[in-house]
């Protein structure tokens, strides 16, 4: 490397030259800077084409499968000079012909995949070619390290490939290409160490015990219906009461409700599975069934007609006591409203609405409240339900139970 006073000397010797390399010096830096300006556009165009959108999994599968193929092409490279013989421009032509037959199969198994949801032929010639430049690149190696090595390369690109392929796949198509019936999952599962469902250790401990009630319930059931000896029932007899103990003590089931209706769901299911014989479940293909006309109901006793048409809304009641704001006294009206309602419904009447504000002396609405909860009880739904079934007529008032002579049934239900 020449020294400063070298080149100064120079400079003050051939002031014209210096000139000359001074301006070509710039324009190579302006050149270089353009050239590299050119090159970081066009990177960041790619990046934001093709790698920004992908997937980070995506984009490190393409990463490993470029370097697994290039090892691949560096082991064709050697095999192309020193088992064909290559050298020169031709070598440099003809190594990696089957590198480039991977990747171009890839790419048209890849716009199969997008066209016709299947690899096809392609995805076959894949693995096929990879197979064949693992063998042929090992086939040249010095040592046995290095001929699984060269193996083992082609293999991984062709791996990390297919991962790729099926993850494109599952997107487009929405499912996985098979559903393997033996897997790590289903073996736990089945020798009983694994859950199916994502249950706490607790809830399957306690569906467990409850279970076993269940079944000592209707094995003993099962027993005493069938005349069993003393012996046999004493027998199942403690075992159900040993499983009541235990899910009571692990279970909490004396205290909670949720697991009390499980349990008596499942004694349900279990003492009614001979209902099932007599099971008629419709067909789906079945054609629906003609709608049959509904017979025509029996008139009205001329004593009910206006009774009927009468609404609770077409009545104007007047409350003369002032609003209740004390619990003591709405429970005291409550408790008077609930004694009036079971005197008539002991008659064969269900009261209206407005009957029992008159009665009592409460709004209208609150009457309106209380009749909604009570004429759901049984006596009450009785009389409602027979009128409907006898004459038709809907629930609108108070009104007694017609029989079928037109006599009014004022005994108790």
């Amino acid at each position: 490397m020449p020294t400063f006073e070298e080149i100064a000397a120079f400079v003050t010797e051939k002031p014209l030259a210096t000139a000359v390399i001074a301006l070509l010096s710039l324009a190579g830096l302006a050149l270089a800077f353009l050239v590299l300006r050119i090159v970081w556009r066009a990177t960041a165009w790619l990046f934001s084409r093709y790698v920004a959108q992908r997937p980070i999994e995506d984009v490190l599968t393409i990463v490993a499968a470029s370097i697994a193929t290039g090892v691949s092409a560096q082991g064709m490279w050697r095999f192309s000079g020193d088992v064909l013989g290559l050298d020169g421009p031709l070598r440099l032509l003809l190594f990696a012909f089957i590198e480039v037959a991977i990747i171009t199969s890839a790419v048209r198994a890849r716009r199969n995949m997008r066209e016709n949801f299947s690899a096809g032929i392609d995805g076959i010639a894949v693995w096929a070619l990879t197979c064949l430049t693992a063998v042929l690149s090992s086939m040249d190696a010095r040592s046995l390290p290095e001929a699984v090595f060269r193996l083992a390369a082609p293999l991984v690109a062709a791996w990390l490939w297919e991962r790729g392929m099926a993850i494109e796949r599952h997107r487009i198509r929405g499912t996985g290409r098979i559903n393997w019936r033996l897997t790590p999952e289903r073996l736990l599962v089945r020798v009983g160490l694994a859950e199916v469902s994502d249950r706490t250790a607790s809830e399957v401990d306690a569906h467990r015990r409850l279970t076993r009630v269940a079944l000592a319930a209707k094995r003993a059931k099962a027993l005493r219906d069938n005349g069993a000896s003393e012996r046999k029932m004493r027998t199942a007899l403690a075992k159900l009461d040993k499983a009541m103990d235990q899910a009571v003590e692990h279970t909490g089931l004396a205290v909670n409700q949720a697991r009390q209706e499980a349990l008596l769901a499942q004694i349900a299911a279990l003492y009614n599975t001979t209902a099932l014989i007599d099971a008629a479940p419709r067909v789906p293909w079945e054609p629906e069934p003609e709608q049959q006309p509904v017979p025509a109901r029996p008139a009205l006793p001329p004593a009910l007609a206006e009774l009927v048409e009468e609404e609770d809304e077409d009545i104007e009641v007047l409350d003369t006591t002032p609003q209740v704001v004390d619990t003591a006294q709405r429970a005291a009206l409550m408790r008077q409203a609930r004694a009036f309602w079971d005197r008539q419904i002991a008659k064969g009447i269900v009261p209206r609405s407005v009957d029992i504000a008159q009665e009592i002396g409460i709004s209208l609405a609150t009457a309106r409240e209380y009749r909604a909860l009570w004429k759901l009880e049984p006596r009450a739904h009785a009389l409602i339900e027979a009128l409907f079934q006898q004459h038709g007529i809907v629930d609108t008032g108070a009104f007694p139970a017609i029989a079928d002579d037109g006599r009014v049934l004022t005994t108790k239900l």
